[in-house]
C-alpha cells in the first residue's frame, strides 16, 4: 500500500501531537505508532511539567538543569526550553490542561535536584492529562490521519533527503508514506531493558535506521536510571514512584529502617547511593516511607501512586514500601539543532528519541514534558516556514518572546 502526506510523523506521544498541532492546517499529516494510542510513554509521566515562574527564577533553574546534567548540556537549548516554557503551558491551557490550583492559583510542587517548586502537575497522572487532551485535539483535525499498530521499518531516501518512511502493519501488509519532511516522535529504548518504567514495545526503532543511514547519533550511552521504582518479581514494566513523593518528603531507608541518602540529589547520585546500600545489605530492594507525608496530601496528590500500591499490598498512608532503581529515560539519540532538524534534510526528531543537548548527561526531573513540547513546536515551525510561512513564524516568535521576557 502507498500513501502520500505533505508530513508523517512517527510517534503520537506529547512531542508527535504536539508537532501535528502546531503545523499549518491545509498541510496533510499521516502519524503511526506501534501500539495503541494511549501505549506512549507520555501517558506515564507522573510528576509534572516545569515552568518559568518569574524572571528570578530563570538563573536557578538554568543551573539547576546544568548541574543534574554534570555540565554537558547544550547550554543554547536549556535556554530555549526555559525561556518557552510560559508559552507551551498557555498553550496547553488553551488545548484544556487542567494543572492543580490551591485558592485560585497554580499550585507549585518540587522534585529532586531542583533548588525551589517550579513544577505545575496534576495528581500523579500530569502526563495522561497532557497526553489525553492533547490526543484529543489531534482527532478533531480533518488534515490528521492516524494509523495504530504500524511500525516503521525503514526511511525512503531521495538523492540523500528524506523523502518518507516504510512502515508495516499488524497484519504484515507493508506501507509505503512519501512525504515532504518526515518527524520521529518514537520514543526511548526502555524495551531493550530487563527492567524498565518504559512500555516494552519502545526499542529505539529510530535511532537503529539513523544508524544505517549514516544520520548523526549522539551520547548513546546517556541512560537514566530511575532510583525508585516499586519492587517487584513479576516480568514486564516497572511501576514508577514519582520523584515528586520524595520532593514532598519521602524518605529513603535501609534494611534496618535507616535513612542513608538525602532524597533529593539528582537521580544518578541518588540511584548510585541505593546500589550501593543494597549491596552493603544484601537485598534486592530499599524502602521508601512516606510517613512525614499527611495522608491528605497523599490521597489528592498521589493517587494513582497510592491506589497501584494498594493493590499490591501496601498502604503507603501505613506502611514502607519496596522500591528498586530501573531504566527510565534516555538523553542520547538522534542529534537535532535547536529546530529539531537531524543531519538528514527533511528529517526531524523530538522528544525522547533526539538529542538537543537540554538534558546532558542526566536527566533533571520534569523537564523532558517540557522539552519535547518545546522543540516539537520549533520542528513544526521550521516545517512552515518552509511553506512560505516565515512571517508567521517570525510574528509568533516575537509573542514568544514577550510572554517570556
Amino acid at each position: 500500500m502507498e500513501m502520500n502526506a505533505d508530513v508523517v510523523i512517527v510517534g503520537t506521544g506529547v512531542g508527535g501531537l504536539f508537532s501535528a498541532l502546531n503545523l499549518p492546517a491545509d498541510r496533510k499529516i499521516i502519524m503511526i505508532t506501534k501500539s495503541d494510542l494511549e501505549s506512549s510513554d507520555s501517558f506515564l509521566a507522573q510528576g509534572g511539567i516545569c515552568v518559568l515562574r518569574d524572571d528570578n527564577d530563570y538563573d536557578s533553574w538554568f543551573e539547576d538543569t546544568m548541574r543534574a546534567g554534570h555540565y554537558e548540556n547544550r547550554r543554547e537549548s536549556v535556554d530555549i526550553m526555559i525561556r518557552s516554557s510560559r508559552d507551551v503551558i498557555h498553550d496547553l491551557v488553551g488545548y484544556g490542561v487542567e494543572f492543580q490550583k490551591k485558592d485560585g492559583e497554580y499550585a507549585f510542587t518540587r522534585e529532586g535536584a531542583h533548588s525551589r517548586p517550579r513544577i505545575l502537575f496534576h495528581e500523579d497522572i500530569t502526563g495522561e492529562e497532557i497526553t489525553s487532551k492533547l490526543l484529543a485535539q489531534v482527532k478533531r483535525l480533518d488534515n490528521v490521519e492516524i494509523y495504530e499498530y504500524t511500525t516503521m521499518t525503514d526511511i525512503i531516501v531521495k538523492d540523500g533527503k528524506c523523502a518518507g518512511i516504510l512502515a508495516e502493519d499488524q497484519s504484515g501488509e507493508r506501507i509505503t508514506i512519501h512525504a515532504d519532511d518526515t518527524i520521529f516522535a518514537s520514543g526511548g529504548i526502555g524495551g531493550l531493558y530487563q527492567h524498565s518504567t518504559n512500555f516494552p514495545h519502545l526499542t529505539g526503532d529510530a535511532i537503529e535506521i539513523s544508524k544505517k543511514h549514516g544520520i548523526r547519533l549522539e551520547h548513546l550511552d546517556y541512560v537514566q536510571i530511575h532510583p525508585t521504582t516499586l519492587y517487584s518479581t513479576k516480568p514486564g514494566r516497572r511501576f514508577l514512584i514519582s520523584e515528586s513523593v520524595r520532593g514532598e518528603g519521602a524518605i529513603l531507608l535501609n534494611k534496618d529502617k535507616e535513612r542513608f541518602v538525602n532524597e533529593l540529589l539528582p537521580r544518578d547520585v541518588v540511584t548510585k547511593a541505593i546500589q550501593e546500600q543494597m549491596k552493603k545489605d544484601g537485598t534486592d530492594h530499599v524502602w521508601l516511607s512516606m510517613e512525614k507525608i499527611d495522608k491528605e496530601t497523599i490521597l489528592e496528590h498521589f493517587p494513582n501512586i497510592y491506589q497501584h500500591c494498594l493493590e499490591e499490598g501496601y498502604d503507603v498512608t501505613k506502611e514502607c514500601i519496596p522500591v528498586v532503581p530501573a531504566q527510565h529515560y534516555f538523553m542520547g539519540g538522534i542529534w537535532v539543532d535547536s529546530d529539531s532538524r537531524t543531519s538528514m534534510e527533511h528529517l526531524f526528531a523530538v522528544g525522547e528519541t533526539s538529542c538537543n543537548g537540554v538534558h546532558g548527561a542526566n536527566r533533571l526531573a520534569s523537564n523532558s514534558l517540557l522539552e519535547s513540547l518545546v522543540f516539537a513546536k520549533r520542528a513544526a515551525k521550521k516545517i512552515a516556514c518552509a511553506y512560505g510561512n516565515s512571517d508567521a513564524e517570525d510574528k509568533e516568535a516575537g509573542t514568544t518572546e514577550e510572554r517570556t521576557a
